[in-house]
């Protein structure tokens, strides 16, 4: 893979997720302080700094700054990002110094569930926190990532059961329940600007803070979106059509995933 022509990567044919990956890495600029979440949001940030963001300084939650990786690291704890990175620190520094006192420019986020202000579940899903239809991993550093950030992207996969109406319970916050939540609960970070899904791109109406489909990958419609929402969708009047990965993003973000391949093999 990584001896392919750029030129000739699949004839320009990607997935969904690759091209919610590329738009999501499109969304950081050089220079900026990223705290990195695994998965889809790793992804994303990697790219960016192999492509237009080499500038790009990757934060994660175990203490590194500055990693460097060359493919995918397998969990924050993979020895490539220590091994990488400009300088290793402790936990309680990455909060307390880093992120909490609102030096990092934009967290990446993943979540289970999100609803039509941003807030992000991660924990459990139905019934109540003690006796859950499903319990997950958990939050990690979410809820501080989301409180204290400069501002949050979240990058998840578009279906109905992620996008609710309301979350089943509330792991980060995003907007709360409109203007002046976020004030009102002294968060001092901005709160989420984008969401990032496989089916285009949402953003808070800046006077409800409501998230509205502001763009869409090419070949999906606003109405498959509204389908796949858990709340009656709010649409741009002309949402943006999204520009699919160049051949050069495509092959950055397939070394990516073959040295991480490779790696497990």
């Amino acid at each position: 893979m990584k001896g392919r022509n750029p030129a000739a990567v699949s004839e320009l044919t990607y997935t969904a997720d690759e091209m919610m990956t590329v738009a999501a890495a499109r969304a950081l600029r050089d220079g900026m302080t990223c705290f990195v979440g695994i998965g889809l949001p790793s992804a994303a940030a990697n790219l960016a700094r192999a492509t237009h963001a080499p500038g790009l300084v990757l934060i994660y939650e175990s203490g590194t700054i500055g990693a460097k990786p060359a493919e995918l690291p397998l969990s924050i704890g993979d020895g490539i990002l220590a091994e990488t990175a400009d300088a290793v620190v402790s936990v309680p520094e990455i909060f307390n110094y880093w992120l909490q006192p609102g030096r990092i420019d934009v967290g990446f986020l993943g979540a289970a569930q999100i609803d039509k202000f941003g807030n992000i579940n991660t924990p459990v899903i139905g019934g109540d926190y003690e006796h859950p239809r499903v319990r997950l991993p958990g939050a990690g550093g979410a809820p501080e990532i989301a409180a204290s950030c400069r501002e949050v992207i979240v990058v998840v996969r578009q279906t109905s059961r992620s996008f609710v109406e309301r979350v089943d319970f509330v792991t980060s916050v995003g907007y709360g329940s409109g203007p002046g939540d976020r004030e009102r609960l002294g968060l001092t970070g901005a709160g989420p600007k984008k969401i990032i899904t496989d089916l285009g791109v949402l953003e808070p109406d800046p006077v409800t803070l409501e998230f509205t489909l502001t763009g869409l990958f090419p070949g999906v419609s606003a109405a498959a979106a509204k389908e796949r929402t858990g709340w009656d969708l709010a649409v741009a009047p002309e949402p943006e059509i999204i520009a699919g990965p160049g051949p050069a993003e495509l092959q950055a973000l397939r070394n990516l995933h073959a040295g991480t391949s490779s790696a497990t093999s």
